[in-house]
């Protein structure tokens, strides 16, 4: 935990790999838990509670969370965790089962307390140093990109590599950070002392206390509270996934919704619904392939909650994309 508060803002890597084997079969999800707990202590985070489906695994983490497809990894951290250091793991595991990677992307917004960050997240520049020596020379399309905004405490980080240039019929991914959050919201999000509740029950209790489990209806939730405060959820939607994390404490409160685009719902309405279960006084989203009128939606969906788009940046990673990193902060609020 940083000295002055804890750190919410998530790193998070995302990891593609292919087999020359056109029947993959479970793939990924062969691995073994004991070798997911040895790449995660390595992190240094632990598995709290799990879900799965058909299609595919998800973990809440003691820091956020973890998915696993039969091609796919996909891992997000916060607090001072280490997560590029399961880059390598991860590569090494997938090679057992005959599956090479074939692309990584590695996002993360401005962390709140940078000076407590240990290596090799001291700085993006260490970041990107780090990944280009731990990833294969056959993911030749290499992109590092600092998407900046209005607002200095807010910037979107993106390194991205791949054998072959993006899949333009990839799913899009949607990214919402939100700080300052409402304070009577955000207590909702602690426990009472002895409240007779382990972390499951607490978890479930503070889902439908604050609407999360009305974001998307159709989505399986496995959840997960804190104590003495903090909470995490994963959604499970068919083959799509969302997730929640948040750090309730006043001076470094910190909200995140995570998720995949599909067919089936209305992106820019569960986008709307999460922010408002945070009253957050800043937002950022960013879009990973996700068309314009996706992010003009989302756009305005996060306007009708009383917030302004206080900037709008871009930028095509040749591995993932278009980038979209939008900004907004209440209308009262000045920058």
């Amino acid at each position: 935990m940083a000295v002055s508060g804890f750190e919410g803002f998530e790193k998070r890597l995302e990891l593609q790999f292919s087999s020359h084997d056109p029947i993959i079969g479970i793939g990924l999800r062969e691995l073994d838990f004991k070798s997911l707990e040895q790449v995660l202590h390595q992190v240094q985070c632990t598995v709290v509670s799990a879900l799965g489906n058909q299609h595919f695994d998800s973990y809440v983490l003691s820091e956020s969370s973890l998915f696993v497809y039969p091609t796919k990894i996909i891992i997000k951290t916060c607090g001072t965790t280490q997560l590029l250091k399961s880059v390598q793991p991860f590569i090494n595991h997938a090679r057992t089962l005959n599956l090479h990677v074939v692309s990584i992307r590695y996002t993360r917004g401005t962390f709140i307390f940078p000076e407590a960050q240990p290596y090799p997240h001291t700085s993006f520049h260490d970041e990107v140093v780090y990944l280009e020596n731990n990833i294969p020379n056959h993911l030749c399309y290499r992109k590092a990109s600092v998407i900046p905004s209005k607002l200095t405490s807010h910037s979107w980080h993106v390194f991205s590599a791949a054998s072959v240039e993006y899949d333009h019929d990839v799913p899009y991914t949607v990214e919402v950070c939100m700080t300052e959050l409402d304070q009577t919201l955000a207590r909702k999000f602690f426990r009472y002392p002895n409240d007779g509740m382990n972390g499951d029950s607490a978890g479930k209790a503070m889902t439908e206390l604050t609407g999360i489990n009305r974001i998307n209806p159709n989505a399986q939730i496995c959840d997960f509270a804190f104590d003495p405060c903090g909470y995490s959820m994963n959604g499970i939607d068919g083959d799509c996934y969302s997730t929640i994390h948040v750090t309730p404490e006043d001076g470094f409160s910190y909200a995140s919704f995570e998720c995949v685009g599909s067919g089936n719902n209305d992106m820019a309405d569960m986008v709307k619904k999460a922010v408002k279960v945070f009253g957050p006084g800043t937002v950022s989203v960013a879009t990973t392939n996700a068309g314009e009128d996706m992010c003009m939606r989302i756009k305005g969906a996060v306007e009708q909650l009383g917030l302004k788009c206080r900037s709008c940046g871009v930028d095509e990673v040749p591995a993932a994309g278009k980038v979209v990193f939008q900004t907004f902060t209440t209308r009262r609020k000045r920058i």
